[in-house]
């Protein structure tokens, strides 16, 4: 005959709790996907005329099995033709140069050794000789 009391879960509502995971959380930084996969895409079909826009969602669907929605595909290639990765041809796209080339690796300079101090030889105390 007892009734089980459940009470309401009202930390789902408290704010303050949401704004400090927020404020803690770093969002990941943005990166250029879409745009690298044309780029794999165009370097894969090797066509010397360029790419049509229905061959790149072709090739992405066969070989990386990801379909890409058509906004998101035409904001992608129409960035790619601002930063000069794409060259805009008729209705299809082709890489620039610059892009075809593979990124060069950025290796830091390797410093020098800082030259190790030699430690001071320790002086050796004389012994006095008694008289």
């Amino acid at each position: 005959p007892f009734q089980k009391v459940i009470q309401f879960p009202w930390h789902i509502f408290n704010r303050e709790t949401k704004t400090e995971s927020s404020a803690i959380e770093d969002p990941a930084p943005f990166t250029m996907a879409t745009i690298e996969l044309i780029k794999e895409c165009l370097l894969a079909l090797k066509d010397r005329t360029g790419s049509s826009l229905q061959a790149i969602n072709k090739w992405l669907e066969k070989e990386k099995k990801v379909t890409i929605k058509k906004h998101v595909m035409r904001a992608a290639l129409k960035r790619g033709v601002e930063t000069g990765i794409l060259i805009p041809v008729k209705a299809s796209y082709k890489l620039s140069p610059e892009a075809k080339k593979p990124p060069k690796k950025t290796t830091a300079p390797k410093k020098k050794a800082a030259p190790k101090k030699k430690a001071a030889p320790k002086k050796k105390t004389a012994t006095k000789k008694k008289a």
